[in-house]
């Protein structure tokens, strides 16, 4: 009889186990990972499209500038917090003066399965976050050098609203009191360093 008990346990152990890697890939919000890419990949394919095919320069920068409002609403407001547990959002004390905050979930306990994001849904987060942002940059590149004045305004629109969650989402990641201009002497110091030793031991 005990040995039958033991086997129960651990049947049950390696059943948690596998329920808890199971967690970790499943999308448990599906329709805030569906819109935090739609918005943002229809503003480029909407550029594409027109930037390729013609048409109505104002009726297309107007569908843009929607696009990329929704996206940069949804993004600041819903889909980092429910995907990643982050987010932020500018405020203005009594006194007047304007303040950033930057922040991030800690689950801890028996809440902290419940409210840790899954890995599938991270990725899809910071992959849509960091891509489009380096995708419009591209699109300035290409039409400051083909002098494409009318639409260098809509591509600047593009790279400022989503850097601007890539920026926050970052400053809340690392931390809200971290200095990134410190953060990038000091990784730049240690690739150095690194670099150093590596040529100093090969000789």
């Amino acid at each position: 009889m005990k040995l039958d008990s033991n086997d129960e346990d651990d049947v049950a152990l390696f059943d948690a186990e596998e329920d808890s890697a199971t967690r970790k890939k499943r999308i448990k919000h599906p329709m805030a990972s569906f819109f935090h890419l739609f918005f943002r990949v229809s503003a480029v394919l909407v550029y594409l499209l027109c930037g390729s095919f013609g048409g109505s320069f104002i009726a297309c920068m107007v569908t843009i500038i929607l696009l990329l409002s929704c996206d940069f609403w949804t993004v600041k407001n819903i889909t980092g917090r429910l995907m990643v547990g982050l987010r932020w959002w500018n405020q203005v004390d009594d006194d007047g003066k304007s303040r950033w905050v930057f922040e991030s979930r800690k689950a801890s306990g028996s809440q902290s399965s419940a409210s840790r994001s899954s890995n599938a849904e991270s990725r899809i987060f910071w992959l849509g976050l960091i891509i489009c942002p380096v995708v419009w940059v591209i699109f300035a590149f290409f039409a400051l050098i083909s002098f494409k004045i009318k639409w260098l305004a809509v591509v600047i629109m593009g790279v400022v609203l989503q850097g601007a969650n890539l920026y926050g989402y970052v400053r809340c990641k690392v931390g809200a009191r971290t200095n990134l201009k410190n953060m990038a002497t000091n990784y730049l110091g240690r690739q150095f360093l690194k670099q150093v030793c590596d040529s100093e031991a090969s000789s």
